[in-house]
């Protein structure tokens, strides 16, 4: 297929990953514990090695968005650019507060208050060594060349982990928190002068979830930020849907549904849990994983399936249901006030009217929609096409023209 020959294996992986991530998940939820029954621990990530990740103690003297350390850093990779990394607080699915990690680039060119883009890469993994800001940095964040184009145009670019301290994959809602306030803290670091930076938002796939997530949370948990436009593609905008529409079987990227269980029962310990229903099989693949970036994780749960690895039967339960609906964008009745730019591959797994359904009520509460479908493309194809109009569309934005729409 043209695909693979144009963007290799991995973009491949890629193409095929969030069928399986949300194949994996209903079915894994859908046998969660009953009320009574004995909860198992979940297994968290061994903490970073670098101190700077740690956890600060006195969080709840600082406000979400506030920076709480930050060091500059090599930018191999960015030449011309300066790269920091901030520690700052904000907010976990509890309530409690935590403290993330966002990276800020800032070219040569531009000065103060140039635009800011805050971009959330598509990350599939449970070990912390995967994040962002290691990854951008060592050669395996595939993504990471794509940022000159922006850094080109003399934008700054904040890169945040968005699976959060716990690399909680699957958490989307977590993850729109985490871009927010990795915005707030960019923008509150004197040393990068960017306190009036209009900002943009970009995203494809899981980065899109996380995207479009911020987006539809800023009105009401970061009302201050001036968004000016959200570019967001191949969103997954129910992923408990998306499941039932695509089944239970054996699937080459079984581990990454798996892994996203993994990751959403980190985040919900008291609701998601999934760890107590695990086969032997399922305690060896989970140990595997659990410090594992993407292609581990393929590889260790390569044509597994829910039934090789859980007990239980396959029914439905509330609290599983519900974390799945906490974590779809299409069920969360916030509106995005920032004009959206939305493409998406007209052969996605994605269901595509779910997407003009969450769009076509952003457009009827007021907000400018753009949903460009591009045509004959599967998750992967339309990544490209895509991403070169979102970068046009986030310029004519900071140029403040007036935003499309086509709802």
């Amino acid at each position: 297929m043209t695909v693979r020959k144009r963007h290799g294996p991995m973009h491949d992986t890629r193409r095929r990953a969030l069928a399986t991530l949300a194949t994996v998940l209903f079915p894994l939820f859908a046998a969660l514990p009953t009320a009574g029954t004995a909860v198992a621990v979940p297994i968290y990530p061994a903490p970073d090695t670098d101190a700077f990740y740690a956890q600060t103690p006195d969080m709840a003297a600082h406000a979400n968005g506030d920076v709480l350390a930050s060091r500059q850093v090599p930018a191999p990779g960015f030449p011309g650019s300066t790269a920091w990394q901030l520690k700052y607080r904000s907010t976990n699915s509890a309530g409690a507060p935590i403290a993330a990690v966002t990276t800020l680039l800032v070219p040569a060119v531009g000065g103060p208050n140039r635009p800011l883009v805050s971009y959330q890469p598509f990350i599939n993994s449970l070990g912390l060594q995967c994040a962002p800001s290691h990854s951008l940095f060592n050669g395996t964040l595939q993504e990471a060349p794509a940022l000159n184009a922006l850094l080109a145009r003399g934008w700054a670019v904040a890169v945040p982990d968005h699976l959060g301290p716990q690399s909680s994959y699957g958490a989307a809602a977590l993850g729109g928190r985490l871009v927010l306030d990795g915005i707030r803290a960019v923008q509150r670091f004197p040393a990068a002068a960017l306190g009036n930076s209009p900002v943009g938002m970009a995203g494809y796939s899981g980065g899109g979830m996380a995207t479009g997530w911020a987006a539809a949370l800023a009105p009401s948990y970061a009302p201050e930020l001036r968004i000016v436009g959200a570019a967001q593609g191949g969103v997954p905008v129910n992923i408990g849907q998306l499941a039932l529409d695509l089944g239970n079987t054996s699937s080459p990227l079984f581990g990454l549904g798996f892994a996203a269980a993994l990751g959403i029962e980190r985040e919900y310990p008291q609701t998601a849990n999934i760890s107590d229903r695990l086969k032997p099989e399922g305690v060896q693949l989970r140990g595997q994983i659990a410090n594992a970036c993407t292609d581990q994780i393929v590889a260790a749960g390569a044509n597994k399936s829910y039934s090789d690895v859980a007990n239980g039967p396959l029914q439905a339960d509330p609290a599983g249901e519900a974390v799945l609906n906490e974590n779809s964008l299409q069920l969360y009745p916030g509106v995005p006030r920032t004009p959206i730019y939305e493409w998406h591959g007209a052969n996605d797994p994605v269901r595509l009217d779910l997407v003009r359904q969450t769009t076509g009520r952003y457009c009827a509460a007021g907000t400018p929609v753009q949903l460009d479908v591009i045509p004959g493309a599967d998750h992967g194809g339309a990544i490209v096409p895509g991403a070169i109009r979102a970068v046009s569309y986030l310029g004519d934005r900071f140029a403040g023209l007036p935003a499309p729409s086509n709802c």
